[in-house]
């Protein structure tokens, strides 16, 4: 990992999963969208990775992240919530509030840049656009004009039929719940 660009790096609380506890980590947060924590700055114990450019759907911080209660040194402006497609969400807390808006823009801009080409003559990375079809065409420099397809997949990819199934899980409830309601009538 130490051979790629690092966009943000510092001290983030972290809400274990399980214990809905929170601990002091060392983040790092790279240019392939991978969110990293370490139990010390020396980045040698790897407690948890989190791939955002494929699992992110949206970050929220400060005042916007309910129902997430901060450590207890921390305002709630201090939060960042990020959600994962998965349907889960990763807690974090900042030191600060700029440091929570800075950590969430830097997210979202990761979110945002979902390819990035490495040019080792200039020592640089290129944000590449992806078409409407979702695919990137790079051609190495070196190689004589053959391409490589990387296909990303949509962030929204399935969001339609999520919301079909909740609206159809909600139709059946309430029908369920109706019934319950005439129930007594037919007792009396």
């Amino acid at each position: 990992m130490r051979d790629m660009a690092l966009l943000r790096s510092g001290w983030l609380w972290r809400q274990t999963s399980v214990l809905k506890r929170w601990k002091l980590n060392w983040c790092d947060l790279w240019i392939d969208g991978s969110l990293c924590f370490y139990k010390t700055d020396s980045r040698r114990d790897l407690e948890h990775r989190v791939g955002l450019k494929v699992s992110c759907i949206d970050v929220q911080s400060g005042l916007e992240c309910g129902g997430v209660t901060p450590p207890e040194t921390n305002p709630r402006e201090n939060l960042i919530v990020v959600h994962l497609r998965d349907g889960s969400t990763l807690n974090l807390c900042a030191n600060s509030e700029d440091e929570s808006i800075a950590w969430k823009l830097t997210l979202l801009d990761t979110r945002r840049n979902p390819m990035f080409t490495y040019d080792p003559y200039d020592d640089s990375y290129q944000a590449v656009p992806l078409n409407n079809y979702h695919t990137v065409y790079i051609t190495p420099g070196a190689g004589p004009g053959t391409h490589q397809v990387v296909v990303q997949r949509d962030p929204f990819d399935g969001m339609v039929e999520n919301i079909a199934l909740g609206i159809l899980t909600g139709m059946a409830a309430g029908a369920a719940m109706r019934s319950f309601l005439w129930m007594p009538f037919f007792f009396c």
